[in-house]
């Protein structure tokens, strides 16, 4: 199978296009009002690896249909924050989710440069994930 692009290229074209922030950015944005740190990865990982505090969880495969408003599956916390903060394991899922959110329409949005792992590495605070009640 040849492909016309392979996954390098996609999340080049997408950091080309984005805005992206060193982890001592993300850092000083954490706990901001209206900026909400989004975590795309997979709920596995968020219980194994924890999260960034204040995080809301929105898995790559959703974050399109979470934050359209029309869509039945809107989810208010993404509609309502004045920024975005995008962040997965490497900021490879990140990159293309802000890029993806951007081609919608939306200016708000940018991802941690190497994203949770270079903010554990950093000393950033990670907690567990929330468990949900009920």
């Amino acid at each position: 199978m040849a492909l016309r692009k392979g996954y390098k290229q996609l999340v080049d074209e997408a950091n080309a296009r984005i805005r992206t922030l060193t982890v001592d950015e993300a850092k000083a944005k954490l706990g901001q009002e209206g900026v909400l740190f989004v975590d795309v990865r997979d709920a596995r990982e968020l219980d194994v690896e924890g999260m960034i505090p204040g995080a809301y969880s929105a898995p790559r495969g959703m974050i399109e249909f979470w934050i359209d408003p029309e869509s039945p599956y809107a989810r208010k916390p993404l509609i309502e924050a004045k920024e975005l903060v995008l962040y997965c394991a490497l900021s490879w899922r990140s990159a293309l989710a802000a890029a993806s959110l951007a081609d919608m329409g939306l200016d708000n949005v940018m991802h941690i440069d190497g994203g949770f792992d270079a903010w554990k590495t950093s000393g950033g605070e990670v907690v567990p994930r929330p468990q949900k009640k009920g």
